[in-house]
């Protein structure tokens, strides 16, 4: 890899956590929506990842022109983050519960 690959692939990484933690997530914190409101939200962006990162994937492999593999490898990896932070949050929220049902009365 390049060193102006490299540099590119920062610049997108940077451009995506000013995207994910940037002035649309504080309106909507000001706006009082829901968690469940922000988990669908949340679940819907990881969704749109996962399925932008396939098409991407089956662009490249059909090889159609504009589609370098670097742009695929980081589009798949930045779904599975997002997939992995979910099932995090999800696990976190199930031993929370767990606790908070174990709580005597």
């Amino acid at each position: 890899m390049t060193v102006s690959a490299i540099q590119s692939v920062l610049q997108q990484l940077r451009a995506t956590a000013q995207a994910a933690g940037g002035a649309d997530s504080a309106a909507d914190a000001v706006a009082g929506g829901s968690f469940a409101d922000e988990m669908k939200k949340s679940l819907a962006r990881v969704s749109n990842a996962q399925q932008n990162a396939l098409g991407q994937a089956q662009n490249f492999e059909l090889g159609k022109p504009g589609v370098a593999l670097n742009d695929v490898m980081v589009d798949l990896q930045k779904a599975n983050i997002g997939f992995q932070m979910s099932l995090q949050v999800r696990n976190k929220l199930v031993a929370a519960y767990q606790e908070i049902m174990n709580i005597p009365a």
